[in-house]
């Protein structure tokens, strides 16, 4: 007779013993699943092949201001100068800031290096020590985890330096393009925008394959089982760990260079001698131009490359701890990075859409085609996660999660996973229209700080940090739904997915973003070339835009950042519990509470570092210009012939960066170290829950206010407020009645809050992404070395 169920008023131990009587729900691999390694090299290789292709496209407008069939407007002798000069000043400036962008990249790359050198033996050493088991150091785990390491570490290098190299490659072609009188719009345009594109492909495209064939070779050394699966993950986690480290020197190195240049050539140039934008008397201008290119692409580059690949782990670490998905097979593991790869074809199509399907072509068609990009990719993006999601992801056909799967003690479902994704993918959507809206100036918030340059710099500065502030109220909100709706319908592999989703259309959220550095330093050139209004009026559209869209693109990356640095949280989590510790995040306990005020307070203690170092190098700047003003009186004489010595403040910059990144990178990667191997695991749970908090708060705040308040200062400058400026300064109109708003009170008062923005949106906001993901994936890493001290309760358990 066949057995009667235990009868039971409680529903799990009847799923318990249903599962137990259907091994992982009948779960077996599918043919999509077999076919999934394809997709992911297939995709990869397509990535690569575009950005090859899209650079090809840049290089074929010559570095000729007279390239063009029709005559120039840039062609006109302008103070004196003929075509012919501004050719030869456009190369040689061309020529500079490619010297000056490379000199920074291999004396940074060089202390990077020494640091891998370094960090290889002494992870590889402390992984070994801490998964040994019974007395036998597990040397393999160590090894493979360090080899994790250095690869990510060199692909986030090479990432970096590819988007360095192609931005300063572009930037004075995109000045060519806009010297085109009838099609300069689009010309200039599809350069920078390409350009973007050329470094957003190529990094997808080399991320996704290196994560992959690591996976691929380090399979080879485990079982095809569980718990294979689970130390196959836990030392690829070393992947995401070199990543984030390059990309903390990368972010905070380029971030104090940048702003250092920049605020040094704004104080000691444009406030203090009355020197237009960009002008070729002012010393630091190329070490400015050069900062745009370091800081804003490569450690933007650098940063998202982290991300990728800390979501990426994050989200195979969770998802390799549930029986279900690693019976469905290798291509149900693999589904996250399906997502990236499949994200890459979405975003090839999309960028036609800018560049051939509905270009530029007048000033007002910039912040359009742009933001129609996020639109598209994400609309595009939908379906085919639905269509991954349903072909790769198991589905039980027995046991208490018929129709699904589960993850942890979750019964999720195909559904649910592509919800996660579409959770994030429009998430991130809305927070980059969020950001638009704080720091465009067309729209009310940013035309409110810049009518409050009225009164002075001081209003302006209050209203710049109450608008930073109320900034992060809907952004928060958003993430704290994502958060909820993923981890009910999925767990912390749903925030994984959820992270993924937003970087799903990486390619053309990194187009997006250094297609404004590009425009930044095209019209630079044009300044210092001398070449007609009209071209600098064209690259100033530009990188109007381009702020904005850098703005939004901040706000994917701030966003990703707090989703990751979760996912990875659920990670370290997990970690512990599949050793058998039981692991609760209890914040009654004295040690999650007193690590959660420290982590709290780390984002606070790192900014302050970055700030003030972004001050002393400013400050060397400032005194390195004057001296040369002194020196030479004639770099003040308009159209003087003299030129300054570019390269002392270009070196200025380089030191101070390099000196100066240390002591911010060693303090959040240390931090989880010290928590974890003196004070215990509860303690790396409070600081961890209290670094993403309140970093992702800081960082969105941090970036929004100094967007806006460089915005306000475009606006004054576009002629936004020359109403009022013309009846409270009738000193600065001239006799045919134009208001030059640039020698107004009001527009120095927004230049100095555009000083005082440059560090907060371009140094400490964006380094904060770095330190929420850094100190997590440092934590996943080494929980195994935490454990190894007295079970996890760290150092202090033996002197109490």
């Amino acid at each position: 007779a066949p057995e009667t169920p235990l009868a039971s008023t409680s529903a799990a131990p009847s799923r318990l013993m249903d599962d137990f009587a259907c091994v992982n729900g009948n779960i077996t691999a599918s043919d999509a699943s077999e076919a999934a390694p394809a997709l992911i090299i297939v995709t990869g290789l397509i990535g690569i092949a575009f950005s090859v292709f899209l650079l090809k496209l840049v290089s074929s407008i010559a570095l000729d201001v007279a390239s063009n069939n029709e005559p120039l407007v840039g062609s006109e002798p302008i103070n004196g100068a003929d075509v012919a000069e501004q050719n030869a000043r456009l190369l040689e400036l061309y020529a500079a800031i490619t010297t000056g962008a490379n000199a920074f990249l291999r004396s940074e790359y060089k202390l990077c290096g020494i640091f891998i050198v370094l960090a290889f033996p002494a992870m590889s050493v402390l992984i070994a020590w801490g998964d040994k088991e019974d007395g036998k150091w597990e040397w393999k785990n160590g090894w493979l985890s360090g080899v994790s390491f250095v690869v990510g570490a060199i692909t986030s290098i090479v990432c970096g330096y590819i988007g360095m190299r192609v931005a300063v490659f572009s930037n004075a072609r995109c000045t060519v393009g806009a010297c085109d009188p009838s099609k300069g719009w689009t010309r200039s345009f599809n350069t920078a925008f390409r350009a973007g594109g050329v470094m957003g492909f190529s990094l997808t495209g080399i991320a996704i394959l290196a994560l992959y064939i690591l996976l691929a070779i380090l399979r080879t050394a485990f079982p095809d089982s569980d718990e294979g699966y689970k130390q196959l993950m836990d030392v690829v986690a070393g992947f995401g760990l070199g990543g984030s480290s390059i990309a903390m020197f990368g972010r905070v190195g380029g971030g104090i260079y940048t702003k250092a240049a920049d605020v040094g050539a704004d104080l000691a140039g444009k406030v203090v001698q009355d020197l237009p934008e960009d002008d070729p008397h002012n010393p630091g201008t190329i070490a400015d131009n050069v900062g745009d290119n370091v800081g804003d692409v490569a450690g933007m580059g650098s940063d998202l490359f982290g991300s990728f690949g800390e979501a990426s782990c994050a989200a195979l670490l969770v998802g390799a701890s549930s029986p279900m998905i690693v019976a469905a097979g290798w291509g149900a593991l693999m589904f996250p990075l399906t997502v990236s790869g499949v994200g890459i074809v979405v975003c090839l199509i999309t960028n036609f859409v800018a560049t051939d399907l509905s270009p530029v072509r007048k000033e007002a068609d910039i912040e359009r085609v742009l933001k129609t990009q996020l639109l598209v990719s994400s609309l595009l993006m939908t379906p085919c996660v639905y269509g991954l999601a349903v072909a790769l992801l198991p589905s039980a056909t027995c046991g208490g999660c018929t129709g699904g799967f589960y993850i942890g003690s979750i019964c999720s479902s195909r559904i649910n996973a592509f919800l996660c994704v579409a959770f994030g993918l429009w998430g991130g959507c809305l927070i980059g229209f969020v950001t638009e809206y704080y720091t465009s100036f067309s729209y009310t918030p940013v035309q409110e700080v810049a009518n409050a340059c009225r009164t002075g710099a001081a209003t302006n500065i209050i209203y710049g940090l109450a608008l930073g502030y109320k900034s992060a109220i809907v952004p928060v909100f958003l993430l704290s739904l994502i958060v909820y709706g993923a981890h009910t319908l999925a767990g912390f592999y749903g925030i994984a997915l959820a992270a993924l989703g937003m970087l799903s259309t990486l390619a053309t959220c990194l187009a997006i973003d250094v297609y404004g550095p590009v425009c930044d330093n095209a019209g630079g050139i044009a300044e210092m070339c001398e070449l007609h209004p009209s071209v600098r009026e064209k690259t100033d559209a530009l990188d109007a835009a381009g702020n904005t869209t850098a703005a939004i693109g901040k706000g994917f990356a701030i966003g990703s950042a707090c989703l990751v640095g979760l996912a990875l949280f659920g990670a370290f989590v997990t970690r512990l519990n599949d050793t058998g510790a039981k692991v609760t995040v209890d914040l009654l306990d004295p040690l999650t509470f007193a690590g959660l005020l420290v982590g709290s307070m780390l984002p606070y203690w790192f900014s302050a570092m970055t700030m003030k170092s972004v001050g002393k190098a400013a400050n060397e700047m400032v005194i390195e210009i004057k001296r040369q003003f002194d020196a030479n009186p004639n770099l003040l004489i308009p159209n003087h012939p003299d030129r300054p010595d570019y390269d002392r403040c270009i070196k200025i910059s380089t030191d101070a960066s390099l000196r100066e990144m240390i002591a911010p990178g060693a303090l959040v990667m240390f931090a989880p170290i010290v928590a974890g191997v003196v004070f215990g695991t509860k303690s790396v749970t409070g600081l961890l829950a209290g670094g993403i908090a309140s970093g992702v708060q800081m960082a969105v705040s941090a970036s929004n206010t100094g967007g806006a308040w460089d915005n306000a200062k475009k606006y004054i400058g576009k002629g936004g407020l020359n109403d009022l400026i013309a009846r409270v300064e009738p000193d600065v109109v001239n006799e045919l009645g134009d208001v030059k708003q640039k020698k107004s009170q009001i527009y120095k008062a927004a230049v100095t809050g555009d000083t005082v923005g440059d560090p907060l949106k371009d140094t400490s906001g964006p380094a904060l992404n770095i330190l929420m993901k850094l100190m997590a994936i440092i934590s996943v890493v080494f929980a195994d070395v935490f454990l190894a001290v007295n079970k996890g309760d760290g150092l202090i358990a033996s002197w109490l």
